[in-house]
C-alpha cells in the first residue's frame, strides 16, 4: 500500500517533526500512533519516517531510508488574480499537477476589490499548496509569491516563458512545448513559465507588453475556457510532456 506523505515542520539529523496544526490532523484525523510509518519530506529528500513520539501538537518521527521520486519540470504559473473560491481550485489542482512556483498577478481585468484583498490571501493559498502537495506526494509545496501588478511578472530569463492567448490562431501550447525540438529544450532547461489570464482574458495591450518582453503567445485550442480551467489544462500538458 502507498503510503502517506507528510512535509516535516522541522528537521535534524534522522528526526522530523510535524507542529501545531499540522500535527494536530494527523493525531486528530488519522489517529496517528507510535510506530506507525509515512514518507516524510525533510528538506530534498523523501525518506521513511517511523513515529516515536505523538502529542496533540507535535508528532516526532524517526528518519530512515531515502525514497525515490520522480524529475519534474521547473514550471512557474503567473496567474492572474480572479474569483478566490476558483483560484484556489486552480492552486490546489496545479500544486497537484507539479507547477514549481505560482506568481499572482493583478491583471488589468482583474476586479478591484480582489487586487485590494489579494494580499491578505496569500498565506490562505499558501496553506492550499502545503495540502495539495502533501495528498499528491510531492516533497515540497510551490513557492506562492505576493501578488504583483502585471508589467512585474514579465521578467524571467532565460526560461522559456509562454502567455496563454485566446486570440492567439497559429501555435498550439503543446507544439510550443514540445521536446525533441533543440531550441526548446536548451530554453526548458532553465524552466517554463505559463501566463494565465483572469476572467475575460489579458487585454491587448498586456499581449503586446508580453510579445515586447520576449514570451511566445501560444493556444490551448478554440473552446474558450474558464481561468481556472485553462491554467489547470495549460499545467497538465507541460508536466506530461516532461515529467521524467
Amino acid at each position: 500500500m502507498t503510503r502517506r506523505r507528510w512535509i516535516a515542520d522541522e528537521v535534524s539529523g534522522d528526526c522530523a517533526a510535524l507542529v501545531a496544526e499540522h500535527a494536530d490532523h494527523l493525531v486528530r484525523v488519522l489517529r496517528a500512533r507510535v510506530g506507525q510509518e509515512f514518507d516524510i519530506a525533510a528538506g530534498e529528500a523523501v525518506r521513511r519516517g517511523r513515529i516515536t513520539s505523538v502529542r496533540n501538537d507535535r508528532v516526532e518521527f524517526e528518519l530512515g531510508e531515502e525514497v525515490s521520486g520522480v524529475e519534474m519540470v521547473e514550471l512557474t504559473l503567473v496567474l492572474a488574480i480572479f474569483k478566490f473560491d476558483r483560484m484556489e481550485w486552480a492552486i490546489e489542482k496545479c500544486t497537484e499537477l507539479g507547477v514549481s512556483r505560482i506568481v499572482p498577478v493583478i491583471a488589468r481585468r482583474t476586479d478591484s476589490h480582489l487586487a485590494a484583498a489579494s494580499t491578505k490571501r496569500v498565506d490562505r493559498w499558501q496553506r492550499i499548496a502545503r495540502q495539495a502537495a502533501e495528498q499528491s506526494r510531492r516533497t515540497a509545496p510551490p513557492e506562492i509569491a505576493a501578488p504583483v501588478e502585471g508589467t512585474e511578472a514579465l521578467s524571467f530569463p532565460e526560461a522559456l516563458r509562454i502567455v496563454l492567448s485566446e486570440s492567439e490562431e497559429r501555435a498550439l501550447l503543446r507544439d510550443v512545448v514540445k521536446p525533441n525540438d533543440a531550441r526548446i529544450e536548451d530554453d526548458a532547461r532553465h524552466g517554463i513559465v505559463l501566463a494565465a489570464g483572469p476572467e475575460g482574458g489579458w487585454t491587448e495591450a498586456e499581449l503586446q507588453s508580453f510579445q515586447q518582453a520576449g514570451w511566445v503567445s501560444a493556444s490551448l485550442g478554440n473552446t474558450i475556457l474558464r481561468a481556472e480551467t485553462a491554467a489547470i489544462a495549460a499545467t497538465a500538458v507541460v508536466i506530461a510532456l516532461y515529467s521524467r
